[in-house]
């Protein structure tokens, strides 16, 4: 069964094995637990038969009136039954308080977000990719 949760004492560096998939330079272990207790507003996906996450979603805030979404992973053998829009509508339902909810993402997942009613928007960013691994 999965479970969501924003509760992170119990999480160890061990669950949150294969994340960052497809990613040169990955952060490590220890870097993704950073980033998770680091954030705002957090949701994790617990798969409880193995007790690994296998998916998670963070936001970043200034806790008045926005809020930006960096980060959705899911497990690649956990993908396309459900536990993204989980995650997503958690995190939707957490920031529903703030005047503005961003995320940057590529052209063929708009889709996806609009779901969500999430609009399609224009946008710039800046990569240091040396720094991928937070390292």
């Amino acid at each position: 069964m999965i479970v969501y949760t924003q509760e992170l004492s119990n999480l160890t560096e061990d669950m949150l094995e294969g994340f960052f998939v497809g990613w040169p330079n990955p952060p490590s272990k220890q870097s993704h637990m950073n980033i998770l207790k680091g954030s705002y507003c957090v949701w994790v996906a617990i798969d409880e038969a193995d007790n690994k996450v296998v998916g998670f979603i963070t936001a970043l805030s200034d806790g008045v009136i926005s809020a930006y979404i960096p980060l959705l992973e899911v497990l690649p053998e956990y993908q396309h039954i459900g536990i993204g829009k989980g995650l997503v509508s958690h995190m939707i339902d957490s920031l529903k308080d703030f005047y503005m909810v961003d995320l940057l993402c590529d052209i063929q997942l708009q889709e996806y977000y609009k779901k969500f009613g999430m609009t399609n928007a224009t946008g710039s960013f800046m990569r240091n990719y040396e720094r991928q691994n937070c390292e």
